[in-house]
């Protein structure tokens, strides 16, 4: 691969992972009602999603997505459905168990929800089995091929990392700002909520 060939790559990938979507917006509400900790293990566990795309793209699997537009479909519905639940649970969370402004929540089911959020998200997964072979090389070989998508793979979920964190972080100090005030707790879970579903809604309608 050129340095050409890095660089764009490196760029786009840059862009997509900086424009907001799912993932970022799941990190982000992390950090708001749970903290930074929270914030940053969603990020890990985004990009953990991200290895499982990496390895499905790499060994030829993005075949068998891209024959069946109705498993991707199938898939995409299940994402929606996954954020509805979450801005539901938002909803009918008790705001007087949250008076620090954090919402109650071991660290492993927010590492799990993140899993799933990118396993489930559409964006991921056109980046990683549709945008990402566009930057290997032509006419290459099986083994280099397999090689150079492991390879493109693991630096987009590095830059994707970097942007996960930075989300990660200035959410925490948006959060910090907002206080934990009761009032001001019931306003940011209805605004979490609202994303969530406006997300749900929006996936739908992009699948169906």
């Amino acid at each position: 691969m050129g340095i050409g060939q890095v660089l764009g790559f490196a760029g786009a990938t840059a862009v997509v992972a900086g424009v907001p979507g799912p993932n970022n917006l799941y990190i982000s509400l992390r950090s708001l009602t749970q903290g930074r900790r929270a914030g940053v293990v969603s990020a890990f566990a985004i990009e953990t999603a991200s290895l499982v795309y990496i390895v499905v793209a790499a060994f030829g699997l993005a075949t068998l997505v891209k024959a069946s537009p109705a498993l991707f479909t199938t898939i995409t519905v299940i994402g929606a459905l996954y954020l509805a639940y979450l801005g539901v649970k938002m909803l009918r969370a008790p705001v007087a168990e949250q008076s620090t402004g954090l919402q109650a929540a071991p660290l492993g089911r927010v590492f799990r929800d993140g899993v799933v959020v990118n396993l489930l998200n559409p964006k991921a997964m056109l980046f990683f089995l549709a945008f990402l072979p566009q930057f290997t090389t032509r006419g290459a070989g099986p083994d280099q091929l397999r090689t150079e998508l492991l390879l493109l793979g693991v630096g987009a979920a590095t830059i994707g990392l970097v942007f996960d964190l930075c989300y990660a972080v200035g959410a925490d100090a948006i959060g910090r700002r907002l206080g934990a005030a009761r009032t001001a707790t019931r306003r940011r879970n209805l605004v979490v909520a609202a994303i969530y579903l406006g997300l749900s809604a929006f996936a739908l309608v992009s699948a169906l």
